[in-house]
């Protein structure tokens, strides 16, 4: 895919003005700057997906996934495991299966023809490039090659399926609110701003927001009373160096307390702002990590875990689901948290990068990614299920 130079220089451009980037942050702009160059459902299926809790179930073995392959010219290097070496592929057969109904096998015409003359928008971090690159893929093998385009503009990065006049976006945002740069290159993060970001999810039909990652990556940060000096140091989320509200200026806030603040921001302008008889909004839950040991967690995992003796509900999670149960706007929230947890064996570990066969005897020197997902997987049953909700 070839490389749009205004969408590299806006990567750039913020990298320069953010200051000093913490090396979680340099391996995201770097992950997202790596690219390579019947029309309707059945009544009764639509009826048993609405009483169907699509969140309670399990992953079932199925030979005749995934639903397109690693060739698929949309998809970053740094998850095609396959062609970076990943020496098995079982990861990529795995489909979620609820209990009591089935989720309907993607079908890229049908979903076109659903979303003919929409804008469907993905809106966050590079969790969410990688759901987008999914969706891409899911669909473009029908349409042929003179009549697909990629357009990219500022933080945005678009996919035109010309003959259906849709379009299926990515919009870079990973805290939804405005990251600026202040005095002597500070990252101020502003939790009362958003406009800048949200500028550009105007006029969407479809709205597919997730915001976690960058809200959650701290320095080990404890919300019980601090006790010595050092403690404050430690606490501070690695995303940002001051929070703004207001004219006030926050060196230590609890993260979840401002994850809260942004949501809220996040939350007043969708209700402000949209229209629900012409718009679509649905908020992603959190993918989970499994960076655990180091980040080692999820190196050579083969298949999925059954189930959890003790299952957890991650705080962004709870603090998600208050905000959203306060908005007026009626927003689908699409629940991904608890099944994805299950799949640490998707992720790319190791191989985010090509391993040789030489490199492979050595594979204690290389970085493991256990944030992303291997495409085929994981990412394909987010939007089976999200075309199951539409």
């Amino acid at each position: 895919m070839a490389k749009n130079k205004s969408f590299l220089l806006f990567f750039i451009v913020f990298s320069f003005i953010s200051g000093s980037l913490s090396q979680y942050e340099l391996e995201e702009l770097t992950w997202l700057d790596d690219r390579d160059d019947e029309i309707s459902m059945f009544h009764n299926q639509h009826s048993a997906m609405r009483r169907c809790d699509l969140t309670s179930g399990k992953w079932v073995y199925d030979q005749s996934y995934p639903l397109y392959d690693s060739s698929c010219p949309y998809l970053s290097t740094a998850v095609t495991c396959t062609k970076n070496g990943r020496p098995d592929s079982d990861y990529e057969k795995w489909r979620w299966k609820p209990h009591g109904c089935e989720i309907p096998r993607f079908n890229a015409l049908e979903f076109l023809g659903r979303m003919r003359k929409k804008r469907i928008m993905l809106v966050g971090d590079s969790i969410v490039r990688n759901q987008w690159e999914s969706l891409v893929c899911l669909v473009q093998s029908v349409i042929p090659m003179a009549r697909k385009t990629v357009t990219y503009v500022g933080p945005t990065m678009a996919f035109h399926a010309m003959d259906f006049e849709t379009t299926i976006e990515f919009c870079w945002a990973p805290f939804l609110v405005e990251l600026k740069k202040g005095p002597e290159n500070k990252r101020i993060l502003h939790l009362d701003m958003i406009e800048e970001n949200a500028k550009y999810w105007r006029g969407a039909d479809v709205l597919v927001f997730d915001s976690a990652h960058w809200w959650t990556h701290s320095d080990k940060y404890s919300s019980r009373p601090r006790v010595r000096a050092v403690e404050t140091a430690s606490c501070r989320n690695v995303g940002w160096d001051l929070v703004m509200e207001g004219n006030s200026f926050y060196r230590n806030m609890n993260p979840m307390v401002a994850y809260e603040k942004g949501l809220m921001t996040w939350a007043k302008w969708v209700d402000l702002n949209l229209d629900p008889r012409k718009t679509r909004v649905f908020f992603r839950s959190m993918s989970p990590r499994h960076n655990r040991e180091n980040g080692w967690k999820c190196f050579n995992q083969r298949e999925p875990l059954e189930f959890f003796s003790h299952p957890h509900v991650p705080e962004p999670l709870l603090v998600l689901k208050e905000v959203l149960r306060r908005m007026s706007f009626p927003v689908s929230f699409q629940d991904i948290t608890t099944m994805t947890a299950l799949r640490r064996d998707g992720h790319p570990s190791v191989y985010s990068k090509f391993v040789s066969q030489t490199g492979k005897q050595h594979l204690g020197d290389y970085k493991s990614d256990c944030s992303h997902w291997c495409l085929p997987g994981v990412p394909d049953t987010w939007n089976e299920m999200l075309n199951a909700m539409l």
